[in-house]
């Protein structure tokens, strides 16, 4: 086990997802998901996130850019409020998305678009 991985994951994960959904997760781990988290933590978190090549605000894009192009609906919208969190601004998911879009399919990025949509609108509604 790497505790500075770890340690340096969990600092990570917290500033990029927030505290809540981190503590969501956690709450929800159970033996059968324990290496799972680890795993994420240790090296999606404490590994790749925290590396120096990139900030976080390009990482957030390229997140949302794979993730939308994959079809991963839930972590993209995860990844949508922490692509905010880390400054990235609607105009630059739109940029993001009409990118996928060209590169990954249109109906890939016609559902990213849905999903921002829902959210930006449950966000401004929230004030």
């Amino acid at each position: 086990m790497d505790t500075d991985s770890d340690e340096r994951g969990m600092r990570v994960r917290r500033e990029v997802l927030g505290d809540d959904h981190v503590d969501r997760a956690i709450a929800a781990t159970d033996p059968f998901t324990a290496d799972f988290q680890a795993l994420i933590t240790r090296y999606a978190w404490g590994d790749v996130w925290a590396r120096p090549g990139l900030d976080r605000r390009t990482r957030s894009c390229v997140t949302l850019a794979l993730l939308s192009s994959l079809g991963s609906e839930e972590e993209f919208e995860m990844h949508l409020a922490a692509a905010v969190r880390n400054g990235v601004t609607r105009e630059e998911i739109t940029e993001v998305l009409l990118h996928v879009a060209v590169y990954a399919g249109v109906p890939r990025a016609n559902r990213a678009f849905a999903i921002a949509q829902a959210a930006f609108r449950s966000a401004d509604a929230q004030g």
